[in-house]
């Protein structure tokens, strides 16, 4: 059974930083992309940013492009979000998702084979 378990989420202040952790077990973890998606209150699912399953590239939301990063320990199992400058409007819900070799790059989510519960990311203002 494959399970997805994000960690780390809770309320910071605007400017603060926090690190989401995705554990992942029941697959095998270095054949897939592991992408970061949030749902705000009232607003559909976005993408938030992805590393592919060789763990060579990344790619972000433009909106969270230069204080977020995601990286991947596959010895762990692993997958990790670093956001940094938080603002009000990163407030949501995150998820962590994995998609079996995937691109990464402008994959819609509906292609992810596996979720996360999520975390819940509060910044005030």
């Amino acid at each position: 059974q494959v399970q997805l378990v994000e960690s780390g989420g809770g309320l910071v202040q605007a400017g603060g930083s926090l690190r989401l952790s995705c554990a992942a077990s029941g697959l095998t973890f270095g054949w897939y992309t592991m992408g970061w998606f949030r749902r705000a209150p009232g607003k559909e699912r976005e993408f938030v940013g992805a590393i592919t399953w060789s763990g060579l590239s990344t790619y972000y939301a433009d909106s969270v492009k230069g204080r977020f990063t995601v990286s991947r320990d596959n010895a762990k199992n692993t997958v990790y979000l670093q956001m940094n400058t938080l603002k009000p409007e990163d407030t949501a819900v995150y998820y962590c998702a994995a998609d079996k070799f995937g691109p990464g790059n402008n994959v819609p989510d509906h292609r992810y084979d596996y979720w996360g519960q999520g975390t819940q990311v509060t910044v005030s203002s």
